[in-house]
């Protein structure tokens, strides 16, 4: 028998372009192609989301969505250049070049007993039940994401309140909290990341049942979680981010292992320097330049490395097999909650591996060879907002640079994006006697 899981009253308001902030001159034109055709086609279409929510803010969205009473396969009938995707939640992308316009059918908030909506424990495994405007409103997850930007008459259309919250930067749940997290655990990560990106307030219904159901998180799939990482730390809102993560109890979810270390280390070193790296990877989002996973999870697990080195030097573990047994079992053990590919654990391991090396300064060209040396360097100059015991370090490896003729400054990326190291540093020549 359908059922209406959660009945949530909608009152609609419109908001006429007059009093509001958008303009077609900073949408998409290829959205503005969707709409208008599905438009002329006889179908209500409406740019919805995160797009209009960043217009009415001010911002300049990367992506642009559109929701439309037209099913998948009649927004495939309009265009060429459309695929279906998804069986959980049936989209249609209309691709232009590198460009995806994301068009989504109206979803109703029931289960209308088809089988196209299921929930799993209180989660949300299938949503695939088609609906009104308004249905679709209230099952979107925040009333700043809920609302439609109209092209027959350039309106904004607000169903649950959406408005007046985007004016407020608070951010708030649709319906029950509690209720909306347990369908999806990781709309508690969006709500983290959404503040810290539009510099929003997240409304005190919305926050309180946050650190009680951060254990849900466990029920995500690792490599989803390890998605969500990268939107969240790669955004450019990384530090506040962290801190957001803190503040709502969802670090020891995420990081059980360097949240234990940072509660552990009283001098409060290991923050500091975990902060100061993720300011950095901001500033390089800012300047529109890559930053690597592998070094963003090294900064984030090194604190779960460094307590799990120390418990194996206290048993007795010689140096170097600790070193390689810590590395081993951090990798291991947040496997279990995210799922980091091997191609930036890898490096990430080797990032940590190289740090004792600086010290013995040893072997200088084979290490200024190495494929992970540049990353590895700029990973010991972060350890100085922890510590100045680093310091002479590296004033040695900068001058080791300079001597051989490689640049140190911190405009050189050490890795690219996807964690390859720079082919300039594998070209390197090296001395016969670095290479026996």
């Amino acid at each position: 028998m359908p059922t209406q899981l959660q009945p949530i009253p909608t009152s609609l308001r419109i908001i006429p372009r007059d009093q509001h902030s958008i303009s077609r001159k900073d949408i998409s034109p290829n959205a503005l192609r969707v709409l208008y055709r599905l438009r002329d086609a006889g179908f209500a279409a409406y740019l919805v989301g995160g797009a209009v929510r960043d217009l009415l803010v001010g911002g300049h969205p990367k992506d642009f969505d559109v929701a439309t009473d037209a099913t998948p396969e009649q927004v495939k009938q309009q265009f060429r250049n459309c695929r279906l995707i998804g069986r959980r939640f049936r989209l249609a992308h209309v691709v232009f070049g590198r460009e995806i316009i994301e068009v989504a059918t109206f979803r109703a908030n029931i289960d209308d007993g088809s089988g196209d909506r299921e929930l799993a424990e209180g989660r949300l495994v299938r949503d695939n039940v088609y609906g009104s405007i308004e249905d679709d409103a209230v099952r979107r997850d925040f009333t700043a994401n809920a609302l439609y930007y109209a092209i027959e008459d350039f309106s904004v259309r607000d169903y649950v309140g959406g408005y007046e919250d985007v004016q407020a930067r608070v951010l708030k749940l649709i319906g029950d909290p509690v209720e909306r997290y347990r369908e999806d655990p990781v709309r508690m990560l969006r709500a983290i990341r959404l503040a810290a990106k539009l510099e929003f307030s997240i409304d005190a219904a919305t926050a309180a049942p946050i650190a009680e159901l951060a254990p849900l998180l466990a029920q995500a799939a690792p490599a989803r979680l390890f998605e969500e990482c990268l939107k969240l730390f790669l955004s450019g809102h990384a530090a506040a981010g962290f801190e957001g993560l803190e503040r709502h109890g969802l670090l020891p979810a995420l990081f059980p292992e360097s949240a234990a270390a940072l509660t552990a280390n009283r001098s409060g070193a290991l923050r500091r320097m975990l902060l100061q790296g993720l300011r950095a990877t901001d500033k390089r989002v800012a300047e529109d330049e890559p930053v690597s996973p592998a070094f963003l999870f090294a900064v984030l697990l090194w604190p779960a490395y460094c307590r799990a080195l120390m418990a194996l030097q206290a048993q007795g573990v010689h140096a170097a097999e600790a070193q390689r047994r810590a590395a081993d079992r951090v990798t291991l053990h947040q496997a279990s909650t995210i799922a980091l590919p091997r191609r930036f654990s890898l490096p990430m391991q080797e990032i940590w591996l190289l740090q004792s090396r600086f010290a013995q300064r040893k072997r200088v060209p084979r290490l200024l060879g190495h494929p992970q040396f540049r990353a590895a360097y700029d990973f010991l100059v972060l350890r100085l907002s922890a510590s100045d015991e680093h310091a002479e370090d590296v004033a040695f490896w900068r001058q080791a640079q300079a001597e051989a003729g490689e640049p140190s400054g911190e405009d050189e990326p050490a890795f690219e994006g996807d964690g390859t190291p720079r082919k300039r540093r594998r070209r390197r020549r090296r001395s016969p006697a670095a290479s026996g």
